[in-house]
């Protein structure tokens, strides 16, 4: 009877201990693998960050388009008459120069411009006109284009204030031109732009040489 009331006890799982480290094994596989998605979710961020900022100062840059600049950048005189005798006769002027006009591109793609009218003026008359030829100026380049020009005080009807000018050995010319044309990038974006032209050109007509050039 002993022996039947013996009582009998279930041996312990053998494979217990193990299991226990296959889940500590586990369990550091998943946190290496949330480390490893959190490090590319950063570099991901970070990547797009460096996108947007690449992006902004591309359009602030180099496809903001500004308006190119035209002006006069020297003069070659060729001839120069003048009369302010004081006699009956009025005052006079006729010159013939070289005008180089420079298009200063600041750009990052060309501007093609159209064929313009480059007008002089003397106390607010024309006085003479010449053409700037249509041309290209390069990106952040500036073009220049030699005119010839000829100008004279036929056209005026008053020439009072030429005599006061005449006989402090100076002529001043006023220049005006607008252009019209294109800035293209990447050939595939065209922005209209005209920029325009407005210089004063001072003559010494002692000297026979251009004295001063002033434009905005």
């Amino acid at each position: 009877m002993a022996e039947k009331e013996q009582q009998v006890h279930p041996l312990a799982p053998a494979n217990e201990h193990p299991r226990s480290d296959e889940e500590s094994a586990s369990l550091q596989s998943k946190v290496l693998k949330r480390k490893k998605r959190i490090k590319y979710a950063v570099y991901i961020a970070a990547f797009a960050v460096f996108q947007i900022v690449v992006i902004l100062v591309f359009a602030l840059t180099v496809m903001r388009v500004k308006n190119p600049k035209v002006r006069i950048g020297r003069v070659t005189i060729e001839t120069m008459e003048t009369n302010n005798t004081g006699a009956a006769a009025a005052s006079s002027f006729d010159l013939k120069f070289i005008a180089q006009v420079t298009v200063k591109n600041t750009n990052f793609g060309h501007y093609r411009f159209d064929n313009s009218t480059l007008r002089f003026l003397y106390d607010g008359v024309i006085v003479g006109e010449a053409i700037i030829p249509e041309a290209r100026a390069r990106a952040r380049s500036t073009k220049r284009l030699d005119v010839t020009v000829e100008v004279n005080s036929r056209v005026l009807t008053s020439t009072i204030g030429l005599d006061s000018e005449l006989s402090s050995n100076v002529l001043t010319l006023n220049s005006q031109a607008k252009l019209k044309g294109k800035v293209e990038l990447m050939k595939v974006m065209k922005t209209k732009k005209s920029p325009e032209m407005n210089c004063t050109l001072t003559f010494n007509v002692s000297t026979r040489n251009l004295q001063d050039l002033k434009c905005k």
